[in-house]
């Protein structure tokens, strides 16, 4: 079985879809003016706006589409991506970073462009923008399947490693996590985005500043640290065979793990904000991927690559924690998780609802919360390998849709 997933995931993320993601990124911005150099002018003057306040909040908004993105990835999957591509993968994670910020701003652009109250996000403008419905449908499953995978059995999965082996546990986890899990979802979006709201901000503060507090105790190893990320990058270890380099490919995908640029999760969030005034979407899905991504993901590297003597997270924090290192790892891990969840629930219902053509679905929660749970008691790697198969098979559509639909983008 995981022998098959391999074949297929290496199939999927291969090079020329690593290289059709950082492409795209270039085009976008080059076609935006370089919108990133302008993010925090552009959010400056969005938050003084007071009129943007209006129906359900942004920053709600905000802390739902960072829930998507702020999960394992900024802590197992950096972690990840330096034990297979070494320090160089970061420098990849912050290009497919910076890159990925004029992606999810054309993702935004179109998805304000062709929402409708069933049809939302990639799904939208490839149906009504390319005139694909069945490409969208596809879309649409793709984002199911990786809903159930990445926004689900993954973020569990990591949660219950990080807690040890507890084999006789497992079975109780999952139907603990199964309960938790419904009883936010069932109460739709109004209620995840309180959840998010409420949970995601004081967490990434704590973890922000646990991070820094590492690197300051061990700031006498930052510079050969940040070094080893540039020297790698560009090595025949980061960079032979140009871009099947184990750096770029691990940087680049663990970098759309973590951020999520270029999937087609960012809009499906955004498209249930009150506002769809021209940026507004657009410039709080930059923010957020430049917090997930340059931020908290630069953070973790940093701490492992300066303290970390195994090159986990747990090894760095162990410094500052000490004996209870592993009990709150475990909590910000199973906070990040669960933020993760409730957020991409949001994004399989939505394709649920657009493949089913109904306006609510009383299943779906079950189904989902049934998932997630279940990976309490997989083993890790099929369920890595099911949520990079799924994230591959929903940025291939999204990124052909941004790619032919770009003459519809224009900077406001």
């Amino acid at each position: 079985m995981t022998g098959v997933l391999l074949n297929i995931n290496s199939f999927i993320w291969n090079t020329g879809l690593v290289s059709i993601i950082i492409l795209t990124g270039i085009i976008f911005t080059i076609r935006l003016k370089g919108a990133q150099f302008r993010l925090f002018r552009d959010l400056a003057a969005l938050l003084k706006n007071r009129h943007l306040s209006a129906g359900r909040s942004n920053f709600k908004t905000v802390s739902l589409a960072l829930g998507t993105s702020m999960g394992t990835g900024n802590i197992v999957g950096v972690a990840s991506a330096l034990s297979i591509g070494g320090p160089g993968a970061i420098f990849w994670m912050w290009i497919s970073a910076f890159l990925g910020m004029a992606v999810v701003y054309a993702e935004n652009r179109l998805s304000s462009i062709y929402s409708r109250k069933k049809e939302k996000g990639p799904m939208a403008y490839i149906k009504n923008g390319m005139k694909a419905p069945w490409l969208a449908s596809f879309f649409a499953a793709a984002c199911i399947g990786a809903a159930f995978g990445m926004g689900g059995m993954v973020q569990v999965n990591s949660a219950v490693g990080s807690i040890g082996s507890l084999p006789k546990y497992k079975l109780f986890i999952a139907i603990a996590a199964f309960i938790v899990i419904y009883l936010v979802i069932s109460g739709g979006a109004e209620r995840i985005g309180s959840a998010a709201m409420l949970l995601l901000p004081a967490v990434t503060i704590f973890y922000t500043v646990c991070c820094i507090a590492v690197i300051l105790l061990f700031r006498q190893k930052l510079p050969e640290a940040i070094g080893s990320v540039f020297h790698e990058a560009f090595s025949f270890r980061g960079a032979a065979g140009g871009l099947t380099g184990y750096a770029v490919t691990a940087g680049v995908k663990r970098g759309i793990f973590s951020n999520e640029a270029g999937l087609g999760s960012s809009p499906l969030v955004h498209s249930s904000a009150a506002s769809f005034a021209p940026g507004v979407q657009e410039t709080f899905a930059m923010f957020e991927v430049f917090i997930d991504t340059i931020l908290c993901c630069t953070l973790t590297a940093a701490a492992i690559l300066c303290a970390s003597p195994d090159g986990s997270a747990d090894g760095a924090f162990i410094h500052l924690f000490g004996d209870s290192t592993s009990l709150i790892m475990t909590l910000m891990l199973m906070i990040f998780s669960f933020c993760t969840i409730i957020g991409w629930y949001y994004c399989g219902e939505t394709s649920f609802l657009f493949l089913s053509k109904k306006s609510g679905s009383q299943i779906f929660p079950v189904i989902f919360a049934a998932a997630a749970a279940s990976g309490a008691v997989f083993s890790s790697e099929p369920v890595w390998l099911i949520s990079d198969i799924f994230n591959g098979l929903m940025a291939l559509p999204n990124l052909t849709a941004l790619l032919l639909l770009r003459k519809e983008i224009r900077k406001e």
